[in-house]
């Protein structure tokens, strides 16, 4: 399925929201700060740090990317989140939208990309999903969510990346 992908709008915003908590992946306060970061980008359209791309067909949204330059860094770029409606996930969305996100990435300049994830057996799969992205495990941090939930760091090197301004 190739979707047409656009910039978000700030009436997507409360459908982006709801698409993230019903997603079943993310705790009440992610949710709350995923809204914190999508109304920036609602708000703030192409000035915002926080780009975020919409994969919509006329059915409606399907998913969602957000990604941005990492502070204080030359070329690096996280990946802060990504959702895929529950009824469309495993079509291969989350795959789009992550190749578009690095397309974006590297056309700025972008050398590397981060995304982070749990340890916790409910985000498996998202592991899976980095690992079959050609991303690579490159930090385990325990105990960081909470008492036996770790920080999983994946990173993957973009094959062409450019001499990007430090991001502050």
């Amino acid at each position: 399925m190739n979707l047409p992908l656009r910039p978000m709008r700030p009436d997507d915003l409360p459908i982006l929201v709801r698409l993230t908590a019903d997603t079943g992946f993310f705790r009440p306060e992610e949710v709350v700060v995923a809204e914190e970061v999508l109304a920036d980008a609602a708000a703030k359209g192409a000035k915002s740090e926080y780009r975020t791309y919409v994969a919509a067909n006329g059915g409606g949204v399907m998913g969602y990317v957000c990604f941005g330059s990492t502070p204080l860094t030359r070329g690096t770029w996280d990946i802060y989140w990504i959702a895929v409606d529950r009824s469309h996930q495993g079509q291969g969305i989350g795959k789009q939208l992550m190749q578009f996100a690095e397309g974006e990435i590297l056309r700025h300049g972008g050398r590397l990309v981060l995304a982070e994830t749990s340890s916790q057996d409910l985000y498996e799969p998202t592991r899976q999903f980095y690992l079959r992205l050609k991303y690579h495990e490159v930090s385990r941090i325990p105990d960081f969510y909470d008492v036996g939930d770790a920080r999983v760091t994946f990173a993957k090197v973009l094959p062409s990346g450019g001499d990007a301004a430090m991001a502050i």
